[in-house]
C-alpha cells in the first residue's frame, strides 16, 4: 500500500452529500481538521451538491461516482448512502485502487463484505468502516474500570437495549431490504462496544424477531423493517450478550448497554449522560454516578491519517468492521429458521 509523505497529500472525497444529519459536511470537515485535502463530492442531488460548494468553496462536484473517479484525483473516499449501496459502490471505487471507508454498517452481508475486503487486497488499498463511535465515552470508560481497575470483577454478561414504542418515519430506514433492518442502525455501535471488552470467539448467535405491526400503515408494506429483534450471542469463553431493538417498547428499560461482572454492574443511559456503578459490599447496596469523559469521534480520521503516512497502526481494520455484521446476518437468519446459528467468522 502507498505510504504518503505527509497527511496533505491525502486526496479526500464524500460519495453523498445528503441533508439527514449533514453527514457529508462532517466526513468532509474531520478529514480535513485530520489534516487531509477535500477534492471531490458525488451526489446525485443537484441542490446538494450546491451545498457542498457553499462549504468548499474549491472542491470538484460531480453527479456520479464514476464521474469522480474518471475525472477526480481523489485517492480516499467515505461513502454516505443508504446501506444496500455501501457494498457495490465501494467495490467501483476499489477496484480503481481508491481507498474506501464506509459509514456504519459496513454493508448488509457478510458476502458483500468479503468481497469489499477481497478487492481491497487485490488493490492494495484500504477499507473500513467508520465506527467513530470506537472512540465514545462509553467504551473508554467501560474499559477503564473494566479492564485496568477489576471495578465489577469478572465481566461475564453484557445487555444492549435501544428503541421505544412508535412507528419509524416513512424513509429508506425504515426499508428493509434497503436499511438491512431494524438492528442495523444502533446495533452496529452497541456490538462494536461489547466486543472492545469480551476478549473471546464467538460460539452461536441466536436471533428473535416480531415483524408486521408498524408496516401495516407504512409504504414498504411487507418490506418495513422488524417491529423488535432480539439476538443473543454466547463467545467460547462462558460469556453471553443479549441485544434488543424496538419499535414496540412501551416501558423503556434503564441503560443503553449493561455490564455484568460477579462483583458489580456498570450502566450507560446513553454516550453522554452520567454511568452509574452498583456493587454490593458486606450486604449493602452501593451506588456510584460519575460523568464520562467526552466523545472524541475526531480520531477516527486521524487514526485513518496516521495510517495512510506510516506513523499509527490501523484501529478499525475491516476484519473488525466485519464482525458486527456477521453477528447482525446470523441474528436475522436464526429469527427467520428458527436455530441457532455457528459463526463462520467468531
Amino acid at each position: 500500500m502507498k505510504i504518503y509523505s505527509q497527511k496533505s497529500d491525502i486526496k479526500v472525497g464524500v460519495i453523498g452529500y445528503g441533508g439527514a444529519y449533514n453527514m457529508g459536511l462532517k466526513h468532509l470537515s474531520q478529514m480535513k481538521d485530520a489534516g487531509m485535502t477535500p477534492v471531490a463530492v458525488a451526489e446525485i442531488d443537484p441542490t446538494r451538491l450546491e451545498s457542498a460548494e457553499t462549504d468548499f468553496p474549491d472542491i470538484g462536484r460531480y453527479s456520479s461516482l464514476q464521474q469522480m473517479l474518471e475525472e477526480s484525483d481523489v485517492d480516499l473516499v467515505a461513502i454516505i448512502t443508504p446501506h444496500n449501496t455501501h457494498a457495490p459502490l465501494a467495490l467501483e471505487a476499489l477496484a480503481k485502487g481508491k481507498h474506501v471507508i464506509c459509514e456504519k454498517p459496513m454493508a448488509i452481508t457478510t458476502k458483500e463484505v468479503d468481497a469489499m475486503i477481497a478487492q481491497a487486497e487485490a488493490n492494495d488499498a484500504l477499507v473500513t468502516t467508520y465506527h467513530n463511535r470506537h472512540w465514545d465515552g462509553i467504551p473508554r470508560t467501560a474499559l477503564k474500570l473494566i479492564k485496568e481497575q477489576h471495578a465489577i470483577g469478572s465481566l461475564y454478561k453484557i445487555e444492549c437495549r435501544n428503541g421505544w414504542y412508535g412507528k419509524i418515519a416513512d424513509t429508506w430506514r425504515a426499508s428493509r431490504s434497503i436499511s438491512g433492518g431494524i438492528l442495523y442502525d444502533w446495533g452496529v455501535h452497541l456490538l462494536e462496544y461489547a466486543f472492545q471488552l469480551i476478549d473471546s470467539p464467538i460460539a452461536e448467535v441466536s436471533g428473535y424477531a416480531k415483524s408486521g405491526h408498524w408496516g401495516l400503515s407504512s409504504q414498504w408494506g411487507e418490506d418495513h423493517i422488524e417491529d423488535e429483534v432480539h439476538a443473543t450471542v454466547r463467545f467460547v469463553n462462558g460469556a453471553w450478550l443479549n441485544l434488543t431493538v424496538s419499535q414496540l417498547d412501551p416501558d423503556r428499560k434503564p441503560g443503553m448497554i449493561e455490564f455484568v461482572g460477579t462483583e458489580g454492574s456498570l450502566t450507560f443511559p446513553n454516550p453522554k449522560k452520567k454511568y452509574t456503578l452498583v456493587k454490593w459490599k458486606e450486604g449493602e447496596r452501593l451506588v456510584t454516578e460519575e460523568e464520562q469523559p467526552p466523545n472524541e469521534h475526531e480520531r477516527f480520521y486521524q487514526n485513518i491519517a496516521g495510517y495512510l503516512t506510516g506513523a499509527e497502526d490501523l484501529v478499525i481494520t475491516p476484519e473488525w468492521a466485519r464482525r458486527p455484521i456477521h453477528v447482525l446476518e446470523l441474528a436475522t437468519q436464526s429469527a427467520i429458521s428458527g436455530e441457532t446459528l455457528k459463526p463462520k467468522y467468531s
